[in-house]
């Protein structure tokens, strides 16, 4: 039962990446593929339907996390207060910056919250990379199973390295090549014109960023967290994950140099879900490793919640999560096709 709670969490979180990314890459773009107010606001318009609720994935997540997962929930709430205020603050700017920039005509008001935007944007990607990085390379963790982790120390890995170095650094990094990416393919599948047209060539440019950033990472992974390469030598059938994602990677330039957006928006989404895949493959049975001493690291088994409270909330985590899948599918059906400007809205 805490294996599938464990498989549950990974797959809300890639759902949050997938839809969230397309919306944070969005933002990443914002001011360097729209010139004019109007191209800014038709890129706000191809995900002015549907950002705030793909962010209902991480609350979701969070929350699941916090049923199934109470030890870890409270040990890494804690240990990241930091930087976790900092991701908090910028979720509400970057929403505050969607729904304000229209409400006054002004020439400072609207660039204003347009560079707020994508700062915050770009701000969360690299910070929820990080984040990731510090879940995969561990924490210093104590005997009492609590740690505290500074901002940053210098920069190098070890058992007591800050929440950035090098290897954070590097996953900050390769998720915001990859949510630049994910976004250039969202507004080029839901835009024409000049636009699309520039969101086809920062596909074709960044997605060498991402290759190279994967591979770098990938090495550094096996170095970083031997864990990884444990798991992949004990259960082979493991690498399907790391060949999901490359098969998506590669499919992304086969369907972009041929200018099917969809298939290579798909191709995108399934390049993210193979990568955190393979995290979550590797890690296990760790959600949360430590770097001092591998026996206090946090497992599906010391962390999780009893098994009767796990039967029981997975009975009322079905409906809700058939609920939420019917308002997506709506959603995105509803809102299906181009984005075009016209009547109220941003």
């Amino acid at each position: 039962m805490e294996t599938l709670w464990f498989c549950i969490v990974a797959a809300m979180l890639a759902a949050y990446v997938v839809f969230d990314g397309f919306d944070l890459g969005a933002g990443i773009l914002h001011l360097a593929l729209a010139r004019t107010d109007a191209e800014r606001r038709l890129v706000l318009r191809t995900i002015g339907p549907v950002w705030d609720g793909n962010e209902v994935w991480l609350l979701a997540a969070g929350g699941t996390l916090y049923f199934a997962f109470p030890a870890l929930y409270a040990t890494a709430f804690s240990g990241f207060y930091l930087p976790l205020m900092v991701v908090l603050w910028l979720l509400i700017l970057r929403g505050i910056a969607v729904e304000f920039r229209g409400h006054l005509e002004s020439p400072v008001w609207s660039p204003f919250w347009d560079v707020t935007f994508s700062l915050s944007s770009v701000l969360l990607s690299v910070f929820f990379g990080a984040a990731l990085g510090n879940v995969v390379r561990g924490v210093p963790m104590d005997p009492q199973g609590r740690f505290f982790a500074p901002l940053w120390i210098d920069f190098r890995p070890g058992a007591h390295a800050g929440v950035l170095d090098t290897y954070t650094v590097l996953v900050g990094l390769t998720a915001l090549a990859t949510l630049t990416l994910h976004g250039a393919l969202w507004i080029a599948l839901k835009t024409a014109g000049g636009v699309q047209l520039r969101a086809r060539r920062t596909v074709d440019f960044v997605w060498w960023a991402v290759a190279a950033l994967t591979v770098v990472l990938t090495l550094f992974t096996m170095k970083v967290q031997p864990q990884v390469a444990a798991s992949l030598a004990s259960r082979p059938w493991g690498y399907v994950f790391p060949m999901l994602a490359l098969a998506g990677l590669v499919a992304v330039l086969w369907f972009a140099s041929r200018e099917q957006d969809a298939a290579a928006f798909v191709a995108s989404s399934g390049y993210i879900v193979g990568m955190l895949a393979s995290a979550a493959f590797g890690l296990y049975p760790y959600v949360l490793p430590s770097t001092t001493d591998p026996s206090l690291g946090l497992t599906v088994h010391n962390a999780a919640a009893p098994r009767a409270g796990l039967v029981i909330g997975l009975a009322w985590w079905i409906p809700g999560m058939l609920l939420v899948v019917g308002y997506f599918l709506f959603t995105y059906r509803r809102f299906a096709g181009k984005a075009e400007l016209g009547g109220d809205g941003y």
